[in-house]
């Protein structure tokens, strides 16, 4: 390459990679995130307000959140010496990465799954080695196993329940992965208040285990950008040296305090969001040509007889915004859709019936 471009010395491999992107959409109902469709309590962001007005702007916040970090340990129930806060679960994620994974190092991720894993894991120089789902898209823990010995991986990263299939990963399956695996085990548990599972009382006997966790989802602060990490201290500590200093900024902080001051404001969200995904996955089984995949999240992933990019396309002139998820590998004829509102999820049902039906009448009529 030529020396005054201004491409001259950025790493080759990252050249090669594409960037993660999300094709901006605006749309009466947004399904497509996996957002929580209920806001954050406003009583709750009026006791925020009033909390941060009366903070000194002018000050960073806390180097160490201490306060914070202790109420989380309290609320996660971990030691608060092994809890590190981020600008999102995203960020405590990378830097986990940065501080164990070397150049041409390995690092093992189950595919299809959440694309910023192999996307970080390259642009630091690792080698990705992506072991295919069951058929069902399941997770196959005796390929993952394999697969991740044979590659002398340093780094298994698992999403569960994983972002896009819902698929989980039971604590049997984690426990036998951390007795066969010598690497580091990342599980990304963004999603567990949604199946109520999680796999932190096996930290205390696993020291390579690390968790990360998001209030982007269940508790409603997408917008906040607020996430954690979880993992033994003497390894947090380590961890800590790649994150930058004050990432948390003052705002979201007083935030976190204000939720996890009043965690039961949150339950009748989630009980919610619970009641219409069963709903909802009933309905969508009876569609006919549609498979529902199992799914311990907010979201469901779903096989459909026809082109997903129509669908999507005709679903979006409806004003319902959903994902396409067709790129990924084994999932060229399915869409994600986030559990909404009971009227939001209507119209999504509504949209797609009426696709399905247009689809079967044009090909009865042989057009």
């Amino acid at each position: 390459m030529n020396k005054n471009s201004p491409l001259y010395g950025v790493k080759e491999q990252v050249l090669k990679l594409r960037a993660y992107t999300l094709r901006a959409h605006e749309a009466e109902i947004k399904l497509n995130q996996n957002e929580n469709p209920y806001d954050f309590p406003d009583d709750l962001k009026d006791e925020v307000f009033r909390v941060f007005r009366e903070r000194k702007w002018s000050r960073y916040p806390d180097f160490v959140p201490d306060g914070v970090r202790g109420m989380l340990a309290e609320y996660a129930g971990w030691h608060k010496d092994g809890v590190l806060i981020g600008n999102g679960s995203n960020e405590v994620l990378q830097a986990a990465l940065m501080v164990l994974v070397g150049s041409r190092s390995a690092v093992a991720i189950p595919s299809p799954t959440f694309t910023l894993y192999s996307l970080v894991s390259r642009i630091l120089g690792a080698r990705t080695v992506e072991i295919p789902l069951n058929e069902d898209l399941s997770y196959n823990v005796d390929e993952i196993i394999s697969r991740a010995a044979d590659a002398h991986a340093r780094v298994l990263v698992i999403c569960t329940p994983n972002n896009p299939t819902g698929s989980v990963l039971e604590e049997g399956d984690v426990r036998r992965i951390l007795e066969e695996f010598p690497g580091h085990l990342i599980l990304d548990e963004a999603y567990y208040d949604f199946c109520g599972r999680t796999s932190i009382k096996l930290m205390e006997s696993y020291p390579r285990l690390i968790i990360t966790r998001t209030f982007s989802k269940a508790m409603g602060m997408a917008g906040l950008r607020v996430g954690y990490l979880m993992a033994r201290p003497e390894l947090a500590t380590e961890i800590a040296k790649a994150k930058l200093p004050y990432n948390v900024n003052q705002f979201s902080l007083t935030a976190i305090q204000v939720a996890l001051e009043h965690p039961e404001s949150f339950q009748p969200a989630i009980d919610a969001i619970l009641s219409e995904k069963a709903r909802l996955g009933d309905e969508l089984r009876r569609i006919p040509g549609i498979r529902v995949y199992p799914s311990g999240a907010n979201f469901f992933l779903f096989e459909l007889p026809i082109a997903p990019g129509r669908v999507f396309e005709e679903l979006y002139r409806k004003g319902v915004l959903i994902r396409d998820v067709s790129g990924y590998p084994m999932l060229s004829r399915c869409l994600r859709v986030s559990i909404g509102t009971r009227e939001e999820n209507d119209r999504f049902l509504s949209g797609l019936q009426n696709c399905i039906a247009d689809a079967v009448a044009i090909k009865s009529s042989g057009a």
